[in-house]
């Protein structure tokens, strides 16, 4: 028998239109259905950590929803809130009391990360950063949410990407609201 630890994985929960963007051309969003039987919630019950760049920490990393949305939403917004947040940029240095902020060495203090005893990591975004962790070879496991809209123009997911990526599907989900969601593993073979 094995003493050995498994690593955390950093996971890319994304949703994503069905022509590849991840916003609209203004940064929208208006079109990602949170459908209740995601299970969005169970998802953030297998993370401790989330992965920012700088413009989405803070664009969400500290959002606070209005006193009008669901109590649904209120505690979805709380669990994220709950988690480790760790942000990388490259002119905010230090830490704001709620996030602690990574300016180099990317791929050591993920490895740092994985390392740790803990839950997974979701690495939120932004795009920049996604196709930094792709790049690098960072990201274990891609749960992409494709929502049945096409948007013609926007912020696609991949970008910059130089090299060819071989991924395994291990499991597809489709929901009432017409979202699909296709997780992929990286193939290592």
């Amino acid at each position: 028998m094995s003493n050995k630890t498994e690593l955390r994985k950093v996971i890319l929960d994304l949703a994503v239109t069905l022509d590849g963007l991840i916003e609209g051309p203004k940064g929208e969003v208006d079109w990602c259905v949170m459908d209740p039987d995601m299970k969005f919630i169970d998802f953030l019950h297998q993370i401790d950590t989330i992965l920012y760049g700088r413009k989405s920490y803070e664009l969400w990393g500290q959002y606070t929803p209005k006193a009008e949305d669901s109590d649904t939403e209120k505690d979805m917004w709380k669990a994220v809130h709950s988690k480790e947040k760790y942000v990388f940029s490259r002119t905010q240095k230090g830490t704001d009391h709620q996030a602690t902020f990574i300016n180099d060495h990317i791929v050591e203090e993920v490895h740092t990360l994985k390392n740790q005893p803990g839950k997974d990591i979701w690495l939120y975004g932004g795009a920049g950063l996604i196709a930094t962790f792709i790049q690098l070879r960072l990201v274990d496991e891609f749960r992409l949410s494709v929502h049945p809209v096409v948007l013609g123009e926007g912020t696609p997911l991949f970008i910059d990407i130089k090299e060819r990526l071989n991924l395994k599907l291990v499991d597809t989900k489709r929901f009432s609201s017409g979202v699909v969601q296709l997780i992929y593993h990286l193939n290592t073979d």
